[in-house]
């Protein structure tokens, strides 16, 4: 009977966060397909921890803690250096609109280091602060401002466009 109810819990949970779960690992990963992997991973590391994660305060928090370091973990592994998934142009939602921003904002987080970005995305997007992003990625609060001043720096020069066009010699037309 108990676990009845324990796996009607974890469906119930599961079924309400399970696209925002999967927007967070779109924003650290760049891929939805690469998102809905890591996605599964976390479901299943919540669901064998579901006793835990139950007892915590916070288990948007929790979820959100092991789908961090299931990124960061993959990204560190030999087969997250070796393989590199790059767009395919049929990997956005039908649901959501891919503006030109979006696409140059999605290209820019892509392109930063795997822990600019967790931080970039949990300060910006999951609106933590400093102290909770710290928590999160298990360092130290200035590791998470200079990590996310490198991140913003990086992300302003990659979205950074020169407004009058130039010729080859550099000077401008």
């Amino acid at each position: 009977m108990a676990e009845r109810r324990r796996d009607a819990e974890f469906t119930a949970y599961v079924t309400a966060r399970e696209s925002w779960l999967r927007r967070v690992a779109f924003l650290l990963s760049g891929d939805w397909h690469r998102a809905d992997d890591l996605v599964q991973t976390t479901i299943t590391k919540l669901y064998v921890n579901w006793s835990r994660a139950g007892r915590v305060e916070n288990i948007d928090g929790y979820a959100r803690t092991v789908l961090v370091n299931t990124y960061l973990a993959e990204q560190r592994s030999p087969w997250g250096r070796r393989v590199v998934l790059g767009p395919d142009g049929g990997d956005q939602p039908s649901d959501l609109p891919d503006l030109d921003a979006a696409l140059d904002l999605r290209e820019a987080l892509a392109a930063l280091p795997p822990r600019q970005r967790a931080t970039v995305v949990l300060r910006y997007f999951c609106d933590f602060s400093v102290e909770q992003t710290a928590e999160a990625l298990a360092c130290s609060p200035g590791n998470v401002k200079s990590q996310t001043s490198r991140g913003i720096d990086s992300l302003r020069r990659f979205l950074a466009t020169d407004p009058v066009p130039t010729t080859p010699d550099g000077a401008h037309s």
